[in-house]
Formats: structure tokens, C-alpha cells, sequence
């Protein structure tokens, strides 16, 4: 079956009055969860670094290229199936790390495995999620984990090791976030949700985490418990040396997220690595930063034919996925839209978002001329 066949699916409910329960058009989920969730909640999933600039030159630079059709190729037969860092895919799009989930909805990360699990799509699970990996791993289906690499090592193999016993299959380690970015939204409500005790499951579930706070946590060790997230979160101590020790550790693919210089994509390879993910997290890390789009090309040129290379940051449409595999991307990993979609309607939410998502990409590239990955490439674009 087509991807685009959703398409139909939509119409014919339309015979008997059924219209979608969410926009088809996800760049306007945004406003819709803006209306909906709490202002803490919306601010946290919505808002970015500083004055929000690199967050709007991620939408921006997809706006500076045009897709260029082209006519009389046969595309009555299509497959975007694919295999990125070992995982075969129906189609190139992957959900990517989003933490704090249950601050969307009650359901958080479970219902993103499950709606991921229904399609195929792997699921990257975010260290800061608001259920234990494993907890996650009992509704997913292919699964990645995504690392951040806390201070105390015992802690970071801990982790690891969880993550390969519950089946995730490739490591994502998220290398923008040693610290918390200076995010006005979140600033001007004084809302930080792992203070709350959201989004530090996978601490407190963990051995070495208990072991450190004097046991599981209780109203007792609370304080104890936040203090010791907040000493091991992040590592700014962490360089290239370091990777030696997370190969050893960790004997699957291993993808670098958060990538925007071409050294330091060459780093990457040279480290060992499998992946890199080009992403400036979504423009919640530095304002002003590079568009993730615009380091993507020469990022892509200078390791692809070496490494997976992913792609994160300002996509909201199957045509953007489309742009980012025209400019070199592997496969493109999606934030936002599908919090969103959880947001606004849970389970089924998370599954149209990414119905929508892989729906469009089929239609566009079919539309352009192209009925497999191998055909996308720069001719699709113009400046």
C-alpha cells in the first residue's frame, strides 16, 4: 500500500460525514495547541532559545529552496523504504526525542511507542522522558534511545545497559545540551518540569540513581533525588576523547545529535561513529545559531558517503522531509508536530501527524517524478 493512500482513506470517511479530528495541514497545530494545553505546557513544547531567532530560521530556510517537478516517469509503483543505522523503515522519518510528554497528555511516551509501533515508525526515546525505558519498551516497536550523558559514568553505563537489555537498537547521544539554554518561555513562568518530578523517570527507576539518593524516591529524599538530577545532568566537561569510552560501552550504531559544522561531522566519523544527526535542537539551544537546513549540504557531502546522516529542526511538512533527503539527508527526524498531535488528541493525535507527515512525502515525490529514495536527490531543488 502507498503511503499516500491515507489520502483516500480521508476522502471516503468524508462519503459518511467523518472529516479529520486534526488539521491535515500541520504547520497549524501550533495555534491549535497554543489554545488548548496550558500556558506552562505550551511554552515548554513551543518555545526556544532567546528571542526564538534560530527557531524561525529553521522554518525559514526551508522556504529558500524549490522543488522542481518533473513529468512522464512512471511512479504507478512506489517503495521510500529504507535502512538507517540498522533499523529498516517503511519510510525515512523517525520520531525524535521529545522529553516531559506527560506534561501533553497522561499517556506521554506510551502512546507515542504505541502510534509509532502501529506504522512501523522507530521511536527515539528521550533520557528526559516521563516513563522508564523500559516502561516504553513494552509498547514499542523498533526502538532507539537517546543519551544525555550525565556527569556521574557509573550512571551513563547504567543507562546503556538498560537501554540494550529493553531491545533499543542504535544510541542517539544529544551533544547541545550539556545545560539548559536561556529559554525566556519557560524563564518568565518560572517552569521547569523536572522539578516537578516530570521527565526524571529514567533516573529514578535507575539502580546507580538510587543507590546515590539512599533509596527509591520517596517524600523523604525528594529534595535529595532533584538535587542529584540537577549535579549529573549534563557534563560540560565532555570532549572528543570521550567517545572511546561510549564505543565501548555501547557495542550497537551510535549517531552524534546536534551536528551543524562540517569538522565537527568529521570528528564523528573519525571517532567511530555510525550517525550523525544535523540539528540545532530545534532552535532551543543557542539564538542565533545557524538554521539546521543551511549546515545540512556541506555537512552532507563531506561524511554521507561514510555515515547515516539524519536531519532534525524545522520540519513541520512530507515536503520538508522531501527538501532535507534532496539535500542529503538519510532520514529526518520529527519533533514538534507530533507533541502536538499528543497534545491535542493523544494516541490517535501522534498517529495522524505522522500519517499526514509520510502521506505527503509519498504524494510530493511522486508528484515530482520520483517513486524511490535512490532517485531524490539535489535536481530536485532550486534556490
Amino acid at each position: 500500500m502507498n503511503l499516500a493512500d491515507f489520502q483516500n482513506e480521508i476522502y471516503l470517511a468524508g462519503l459518511g460525514g467523518v472529516v479529520p479530528r486534526l488539521p491535515t495541514d500541520l504547520h497549524r497545530l501550533e495555534e491549535l495547541a497554543a489554545a488548548r494545553l496550558t500556558a506552562q505546557a505550551h511554552g515548554y513544547v513551543a518555545g526556544s532559545a532567546g528571542a526564538e531567532r534560530t527557531a524561525r530560521a529553521n522554518l525559514e530556510a526551508f522556504d529558500r529552496w524549490r522543488i522542481v517537478p518533473r513529468m512522464l516517469c512512471d511512479v504507478a509503483e512506489r517503495d521510500l523504504s529504507t535502512t538507517v543505522l540498522g533499523t529498516p523503515m517503511p519510510a525515512p522519518v523517525v520520531i525524535g526525542p521529545v522529553g516531559v510528554l506527560r506534561i501533553l497528555h497522561p499517556d506521554g511516551e506510551l502512546a507515542v511507542a504505541r502510534a509509532a509501533k502501529s506504522l512501523g515508525i522507530t521511536m527515539t526515546l528521550s533520557t528526559a522522558a516521563s516513563a522508564s525505558l523500559e516502561e516504553v519498551a513494552a509498547e514499542a516497536g523498533p526502538r532507539w534511545f537517546q543519551l544525555y550523558w550525565p556527569k556521574d559514568r557509573e550512571l551513563a553505563a547504567s543507562f546503556l545497559q538498560r537501554a540494550k537489555d529493553s531491545g533499543y537498537s542504535a544510541l542517539v547521544v544529544t551533544l547541545d545540551t550539556f545545560a539548559m539554554a536561556w529559554r525566556p518561555r519557560d524563564l518568565d513562568t518560572a517552569y521547569l518540569p523536572f522539578l516537578q518530578g516530570i521527565g526524571v523517570q529514567n533516573y529514578w527507576s535507575d539502580p546507580v540513581f538510587l543507590k546515590a539518593v539512599g533509596g527509591p524516591v520517596t517524600e523523604e529524599n525528594r529534595d535529595r533525588a532533584l538535587l542529584h538530577w540537577v549535579a549529573n545532568f549534563g557534563d560540560p566537561s565532555l570532549t572528543w576523547d570521550d567517545l572511546a569510552w561510549l564505543r565501548a560501552e555501547w557495542d550497537g550504531p551510535i549517531a552524534l545529535k546536534g551536528i551543524q559544522h562540517v569538522d565537527d561531522a568529521r570528528r564523528a566519523v573519525d571517532a567511530g561513529m555510525d550517525g550523525i544527526v544535523v540539528s540545532n535542537h530545534g532552535g532551543r539551544q543557542v539564538d542565533g545559531a545557524i538554521a539546521s537546513l543551511d549546515a545540512l549540504p556541506a555537512i552532507a557531502a563531506e561524511v554521507g558517503s561514510r555515515v547515516s546522516v539524519l536531519f532534525d529542526s524545522g520540519v513541520r511538512s512530507g515536503a520538508d522531509v522531501a527538501k532535507a533527503l534532496a539535500l542529503g539527508a538519510d532520514a529526518v527526524m520529527i519533533g514538534r508536530p507530533y507533541a502536538y498531535g499528543l497534545g491535542l488528541a493523544g494516541e490517535d493525535g501522534v498517529r495522524h501527524v505522522l500519517r499526514c507527515m509520510t502521506a505527503e512525502l509519498d504524494l510530493t515525490l511522486a508528484l515530482t517524478g520520483r517513486s524511490s529514495l535512490a532517485e531524490v536527490g539535489r535536481d530536485l531543488l532550486s534556490p
